[in-house]
């Protein structure tokens, strides 16, 4: 150590008294300018520096304000909005015309089997009706998927690879499968207006074989075809969806043989409508079924489905299953009666699906039926391996 320089204990103790000196004054100057400051001081210029309030430095600001004066501060509420700004789960793209598809894939599974009963039950009527239906349905639910997709060649691309545990994949599948064999047997259905001689006269004689082999071809691969979207849909994140994983194919498969019945309700005279009022109570006890399960079962997630627009369409759906199938059974005499009975079947899985969609789309909006379900999870595991709860 030099002899010229202080210890450091002097050096310290000289430290501790400037920095009390300053500390000191700098206090007496801010007590001056609070007793300087009127209550209701008037703006500061731009540019000026604005006073400090009372209890608003470091330590109110660490410890809540109760030592500075402050207002305890408090941790708000949980809300359930976002994520770092974003969503907590993206919402489906889809609009209106895939829940239209949903509508007519069920459609023409529902008509060819209804066309495979008039087939085997000898019902010309019925059949015709059937596979006409079948056909225009299958066309206007490919419409749909390709409008969605945006282009054609994206439906073409996904017949390079066939994935088993995809449902995008078998039911791409599977639409290949049902359509040609749908188109076939409607076509048939317009063999008597070809001459009978000739090589027209030849495919007059051979489409109507042909064309029994593609019904019963496509009443094969209907129930597949009704059910599939039920799966796809239950594949998804979207919560409401996803949870109503064994329910939503029996939905999809009753609101198929209802529409089915419906165009059969349609289209033939009560003494052919055998097959179609058969259908109508199969399909309304399966859709009413699965509705009232996906209204109940599922808990909070089972909200979306009783509430705002998914809640009136399930609700119109239910009254006018009922109402279909009371109907067919009732007005079996009456052509009006089960015209009237068809329409509502129809318009009963119209309101069915886009109910089941729109509730899965409204899900998905509000992060509560996401992160809600999730600690509940967490929680029971947390009960099932003895671990303390959060």
């Amino acid at each position: 150590m030099s002899p010229h320089r202080p210890p450091v204990g002097d050096l310290f103790r000289r430290f501790r008294d400037r920095l009390a000196a300053e500390n000191a004054d700098r206090l007496a100057a801010e007590s001056t300018d609070r007793a300087d400051t009127p209550t209701d001081p008037a703006p500061s210029p731009p540019g000026a520096a604005r006073p400090t309030a009372r209890g608003s430095g470091r330590q109110g600001g660490r410890r809540g304000g109760r030592r500075g004066g402050g207002e305890e501060l408090r941790v708000p509420e949980a809300e359930f909005t976002s994520y770092y700004g974003r969503p907590i789960l993206k919402a489906p793209v889809w609009k209106w015309d895939i829940a239209a598809y949903l509508f007519t894939g069920g459609l023409a599974a529902g008509s060819s089997l209804l066309a495979a009963g008039g087939q085997v039950t000898g019902r010309p009527t019925l059949r015709r009706a059937g596979r006409v239906t079948a056909l225009t349905a299958v066309t206007a639910s490919a419409v749909f998927l390709i409008r969605d997709l945006g282009r054609p060649a994206r439906f073409h691309h996904m017949l390079r690879v066939a994935k088993p545990t995809s449902p995008m994949s078998v039911g791409t599948w599977i639409l290949t499968a049902y359509g040609p064999a749908a188109g076939v047997a409607a076509i048939a259905e317009g063999a008597g207006l070809l001459p009978r001689r000739g090589l027209l006269g030849l495919a007059r004689r051979a489409l109507p074989p042909v064309g029994h082999a593609a019904g019963l071809l496509a009443a094969a691969t209907a129930p597949a075809l009704a059910t599939y979207t039920g799966v796809l849909l239950a594949d998804t994140a979207v919560p409401s969806w996803h949870e109503a994983y064994p329910e939503l194919p029996i939905v999809f498969a009753g609101s198929a043989l209802a529409s089915g019945a419906g165009v059969g309700l349609l289209a033939a005279p009560p003494a052919e409508a055998g097959p179609a009022r058969r259908m109508a109570v199969a399909g309304a006890a399966l859709e009413l079924y699965g509705a009232h399960r996906v209204e109940t079962r599922l808990g909070l997630l089972s909200e979306p489905y009783r509430r705002g627009r998914p809640g009136r369409l399930l609700r119109a759906g239910r009254w006018l299953t009922a109402a279909g199938v009371t109907g067919a059974l009732l007005g079996r005499r009456s052509r009006t009666v089960g015209a009237l009975s068809g329409a509502a079947l129809l318009g009963a899985s119209v309101a069915t699906r886009f109910g089941i969609f729109y509730g899965g789309v409204a899900s998905a909006r509000d992060p509560r039926y996401t992160v809600v379900p999730q600690r509940e999870r967490v929680n029971a595991r947390r009960a099932g391996a003895d671990l303390p709860a959060d």
